[in-house]
């Protein structure tokens, strides 16, 4: 079975929930029988980026870099491309992107659309940006031939608004090893268990801000707040963290991190804060369960359907409910038998085997109705 993928950026090594699900699941679905083809846009990998990745075929595509038109035009591309190379299932990722499902459906390729989340929920987003995202949303679930969402709350939109069904498949997650070596936190000076971690895209919904001053109003002895993500300086929103920062050792910026560099951050961190207003089902909420660390986050559904415990939730936005919670759980620190009930449960819930199987299920459906 031939696969192409898009509306992603590109993999591996690429920041953002959807390119960490393509880079985990396709090269099992390889293992599975498939052929897979990633469109990678060129705005996001440069052009010596290698054409093949675990078995993984990636086509680099052109887009522009303008901001607000780049997935546009991209998936617009993307979907004359498929329809020269002639898949046996296109897969769409997420609802943007999604829009270009009724040009795929008319050019006769079978698409499978994955519903990542209300991207429209989203803070940066205009009203023309809204717009475009709910008719993202809209085609792409009327039109698609097949439905995979991942978390029971975007199901449940989906079957209320556009009454579809929809195979429910979520977000995945390997347990993780703990590295042996610690270079990353002594290039930040960090002490092991005596940080706040944070990993996700600086952007406004995932709330940075809030973390900070909830540190801050914790005040913590010896404790540090790490924030790991991609620095873009000239954007409104990573000025300000990086304002908050400044006169601060005790907030660290990391920049973007992946391999073993995040692996350390990961393994290491005392606390693992999600505070964000929006979230499909968070993958960097997952991959710090897999590590054993204890998780707070906000009381968002998406983030409540991991179902952590009770007293690690906190009221969005609520920055005094916040810092209690940072204070409480820095001088309760996690036992060996409580970080191994959260590993076995990572290991049941999030298996990325399974996963794999579940969505060729959904593909094999499609190729049964063609037939």
């Amino acid at each position: 079975m031939k696969v192409m993928v898009i509306g992603l950026r590109g993999i591996p090594g690429i920041q953002g929930g959807v390119e960490t699900h393509v880079e985990h699941l396709y090269p099992l679905l390889i293992k599975l029988g498939c052929e897979v083809e990633v469109i990678a846009r060129s705005s996001s990998i440069p052009s010596d980026h290698p054409r093949n990745w675990k078995g993984i075929e990636i086509h680099r595509l052109w887009s522009p870099k303008t901001t607000g038109v780049e997935s546009f035009v991209h998936t617009f591309l993307a979907v004359l491309y498929a329809a020269l190379r002639r898949p046996d299932i296109l897969h769409i990722h997420a609802i943007g992107p999604a829009i270009m499902t009724p040009l795929a459906r008319i050019l006769g390729l079978t698409v499978v659309v994955t519903h990542h989340g209300p991207d429209y929920d989203r803070e940066k987003w205009n009203k023309s940006a809204k717009k475009i995202l709910f008719l993202g949303e809209k085609w792409g679930m009327e039109w698609s031939n097949q439905r995979i969402v991942i978390s029971k709350v975007i199901q449940k939109l989906v079957n209320n608004k556009y009454d579809k069904d929809s195979a429910l498949i979520p977000n995945g997650v390997a347990v993780n090893k703990i590295p042996n070596t610690k270079s990353c936190l002594d290039k930040f000076k960090l002490s092991p268990g005596k940080y706040v971690l944070q990993v996700s895209r600086l952007v406004p919904e995932k709330r940075q801000l809030d973390l900070i001053h909830a540190f801050l109003e914790a005040d913590i002895p010896e404790w540090k707040l790490v924030l790991v993500g991609k620095l873009n300086p000239n954007e409104n929103y990573t000025q300000k963290l990086l304002l908050e920062a400044q006169n601060n050792n005790n907030i660290v910026l990391t920049d973007f991190q992946t391999g073993l560099s995040l692996q350390e951050l990961l393994a290491h961190a005392g606390i693992f804060v999600l505070p964000s207003s929006h979230e499909g089902l968070p993958i960097a909420m997952l991959e710090a369960l897999s590590f054993g660390l204890r998780v707070v986050a906000s009381d968002i559904p998406a983030n409540l359907e991991v179902e952590l415990p009770e007293d690690q939730y906190f009221s969005l936005g609520n920055v005094n409910q916040l810092a209690t919670i940072l204070q409480f759980f820095a001088n309760k620190p996690l036992t060996k038998n409580e970080k191994k009930i959260i590993l076995d449960r990572v290991e049941e819930r999030y298996n990325w085997q399974s996963i794999s199987k579940q969505t060729l299920t959904v593909y094999q459906k499609c190729d049964r109705k063609n037939q």
